[in-house]
C-alpha cells in the first residue's frame, strides 16, 4: 500500500486537479503514447527466456544507457538484499566510456559463466555501441561464435538499427522495443522486464501495481498541479528524498523521468536526489538556509525489521520516521514545501504503482508546460559534437 500527504507541509492546497483533459488530448497522440496502455503480451516470452538465462549463468551483463538500463537497475535494486551472495549476478555496462570500468569488467567475467543484454533502439548509441563491440568480442573469443549466439539477447527496434542486421546474422534471440514508446518511458516494456525477470522478480506483479495507479489517478493528478504551482512560484528545483537507501536508483530514474521529459525551451524544474540522513550533513545545510527554490518529495520505506534501541526507548524504524518527519517540519518552516509519499513495504506491486503513476505525472506535467515530453534534443547535442571529434581525429 502506498499512501500520499501532499497537505501537511505546503502552504496552499490546490482546488482543481482535474487533468483528465490533458490525458484525453494525449490519447489522441498516438506517436509515443504506447506506454500507457500497459501491454503485456510479452511477458511469457520474457520470462521463458529469463528462466533459460537463470540456468545457464553465473552473470548477466545488461549493457545500455538512459532508459535502456535504468529503469530496470531501480527495480533490482530496490527489491535486492543489502548483503549477502546472489545465485545471480546482474551488471550493467555502456553507460559510461570509463576504459577502468571496461577492462575490469572484462577481466572479472574471464571465469564466470556470461549471458549479455544489449539493450538499443538505434544501435548508434556510442557508449552502448562500444561496450557491446568490446564484449561481444570477448564472448565469442570465450565460447566460439555458435555458442556466444546462444548467450546474446538484443532488445531493439523491430524493424530498422543498427542492431537489427547483426542479430538477424548471428542467429541473437531478439526482443523489440516498441515503436510508440521512449526510453524513459519502457521499463514495463521488454527494455526493463528482461533484466528484472532475470532477477527473479515478478513481471505480473508489477504490471499489477501500474494498472492499479492507471485506475486511480487523483493522487498523479494533485501532485502533478503542485508541482506545476510550485514552478510557477519560483520553485525550480525538486529533491527526490528517499530515508531508506535501496532506492537510490529508484530516484536517479526519476531524475532522468523529469529532466529528460520537461528540461526544455528554457523550462522546467531541475530534479536532484538526497540520501538521508546521509546529505542532511552535506546538502541539507543548503536547503534550509540557501537561495529559496526548492521543494521537497519524500519517500519513506516502513521496516519490518524490528530493531529496539534500549537507550532510547523505540524501534530503529520509528526513529528513522521521526527523522524524516523533524526534516519536513524544518523544512516547511524554512520555507521548503514537502510532500511525503509513504510504502508500507518495498515489493513489485508498489514499485509498479510508483512507475506509471511517475510516468503519468511527467507526461502531464510536459503537456502544462507546453512542451513535447517525448524528446530530448539537449542530449544530441553532445552526441554531435562526440561523434564529430571523433571522426576528425581518425
Amino acid at each position: 500500500m502506498i499512501t500520499f500527504d501532499f497537505k501537511k507541509y505546503h502552504y496552499n492546497e490546490i482546488e482543481d486537479t482535474d487533468l483528465s483533459d490533458i490525458k484525453e488530448r494525449f490519447l489522441k497522440d498516438k506517436k509515443m503514447s504506447g506506454w500507457y496502455e500497459l501491454d503485456q503480451s510479452c511477458v511469457e516470452a520474457i520470462s521463458s527466456a529469463a528462466s533459460y538465462i537463470r540456468n545457464n549463468c553465473d552473470v548477466f551483463l545488461v549493457i545500455g544507457i538512459g532508459g535502456s538500463y535504468m529503469g530496470a537497475k531501480a527495480v533490482i535494486d530496490a527489491l535486492s538484499p543489502y548483503y549477502g551472495e546472489k545465485k545471480l549476478e546482474i551488471l550493467f555496462a555502456g553507460y559510461q566510456l570509463s576504459s577502468d570500468y571496461m577492462a575490469d569488467l572484462i577481466d572479472y567475467l574471464q571465469d564466470k559463466e556470461v549471458m549479455v543484454n544489449v539493450i538499443s533502439k538505434s544501435g548508434t548509441t556510442l557508449e552502448p555501441a562500444i561496450a557491446f563491440d568490446l564484449i561481444l568480442e570477448f564472448m565469442e573469443q570465450k565460447y566460439g561464435e555458435d555458442e556466444s549466439s546462444k548467450r546474446i539477447f538484443v532488445t531493439t527496434d523491430e524493424k530498422s538499427g543498427e542492431l537489427l542486421p547483426l542479430a538477424n546474422q548471428k542467429g541473437f534471440q531478439r526482443f523489440v522495443v516498441p515503436d510508440n514508446i521512449g526510453g524513459r518511458f519502457s521499463v514495463l516494456t521488454p527494455v526493463g522486464l528482461l533484466p528484472i525477470a532475470v532477477a527473479d522478480l515478478s513481471i505480473k506483479s508489477l504490471f499489477a501495481g501500474a494498472l492499479q495507479a492507471k485506475e486511480n489517478l487523483e493522487e498523479c493528478y494533485y501532485y502533478t498541479m503542485l508541482r506545476h504551482e510550485l514552478y510557477n512560484r519560483n520553485k525550480v528545483i525538486e529533491s527526490f528524498d528517499i530515508y531508506e537507501p535501496k532506492l537510490a536508483s529508484f530516484v536517479e530514474w526519476l531524475k532522468q523521468l523529469f529532466g529528460e521529459s520537461q528540461g526544455k525551451e528554457g523550462k522546467g524544474i531541475f530534479p536532484v536526489s538526497t540520501i538521508n540522513t546521509r546529505d542532511l550533513h552535506s546538502l541539507g545545510q543548503y536547503y534550509q538556509d540557501g537561495i529559496d527554490m526548492i521543494f521537497s518529495t519524500t519517500f519513506f520505506v516502513h521496516s519490518d525489521e524490528d530493531i529496539y534501541l534500549e537507550k532510547y526507548g523505540k524501534t530503529l524504524d520509528t526513529v528513522n520516521k521521526l527523522a524524516m518527519e523533524s526534516v519536513a517540519q524544518a523544512h516547511f518552516e524554512g520555507h521548503i514545501p514537502t510532500s511525503i509519499i509513504t510504502l508500507d513495504t518495498i515489493s513489485e506491486e508498489n514499485l509498479g504503482y510508483l512507475i506509471f503513476f511517475f510516468e503519468m505525472s511527467a507526461m502531464l506535467g510536459s503537456y502544462l508546460l507546453k512542451i513535447n515530453y517525448y524528446d530530448q534534443p539537449g542530449v544530441n547535442g553532445y552526441k554531435d559534437i562526440l561523434h564529430r571529434r571523433i571522426k576528425e581525429d581518425e
